[in-house]
């Protein structure tokens, strides 16, 4: 269990689920709250839980008009996926607090993802790197790198579909690369307060796994954090390929 008190947890999601509903309060009470305390056990930091709360009222609005308060029981598949993704992400599919439901301490076998195809994740590259610029958020200084990144991904991008053996394996080799400089000058950009504000953030999403990581991973985990959220800061895309 992480750090912060069961109770407290949970009243953060229901403080939460009550301003995504609009003011409309819904209670983590009973089998909703056996629901949130096994998320607070399981190690899910609450900023990914609000990221699946968000993800389940965006796919509801989607629908139409609202209908109804949304109860925390509906989000909870949209939270354990995106805590799912998180731990991949991070390196902690493995040896970390018991998993959210689970009375089982051993860890849960992972099972195989299929994920997009490299055609479709340069697609996807590039326009998350054009829409990254057009909003702003990268500022002048990333004008050179991105504009060399894009056109390394157009050009991948088009020839793709034919790749294979070494040249595939050579293009995901640069896909890495890329993706390291890409995060590297955007850590360059930081003043030094938003760089320790990002390494807070980086430790309290952590709290639940320092006490049963060793070291070395711990500091894998955490550099890895810190990367995801200066990447989600400035809206970058994952340039590797896996």
């Amino acid at each position: 269990m992480g750090t912060q008190p069961v109770d407290e947890y949970c009243r953060e999601i229901e403080t939460y689920l009550c301003q995504k509903n609009d003011g409309h309060l819904i209670r983590v009470v009973g089998p909703s709250f056996e629901i949130v305390s096994g998320w607070a056990a399981g190690g899910v930091p609450l900023k990914v839980a609000f990221r699946g709360i968000d993800r389940y009222f965006e796919r509801y609005y989607s629908k139409g008009a609202r209908r109804r308060p949304v109860k925390i029981d509906f989000c909870e598949a949209d939270v354990l996926d995106v805590f799912d993704a998180w731990r991949r992400a991070l390196g902690l599919t493995m040896g970390g607090p018991a998993e959210p439901g689970s009375h089982d301490e051993s860890p849960a076998k992972e099972m195989p993802r299929r994920g997009p195809s490299l055609p479709a994740h340069l697609e996807r590259a590039v326009l998350r790197l054009t829409q990254a610029r057009a909003i702003g958020a990268l500022g002048a200084s990333f004008d050179e790198v991105i504009d060399r990144v894009a056109r390394e991904l157009d050009a991948a991008r088009a020839g793709s579909r034919g790749v294979r053996g070494e040249a595939r394996l050579a293009l995901v080799e640069r896909l890495s690369a890329l993706d390291a400089e890409l995060v590297q000058q955007a850590r360059a950009s930081l003043d030094e307060p938003a760089r320790a504000s990002v390494a807070r953030d980086a430790d309290e999403e952590l709290a639940g796994f320092r006490a049963v990581m060793a070291p070395d991973a711990f500091a894998r985990a955490r550099e890895a954090a810190v990367d995801r959220l200066i990447r989600e800061r400035f809206g970058l895309p994952i340039l590797a390929f896996t």
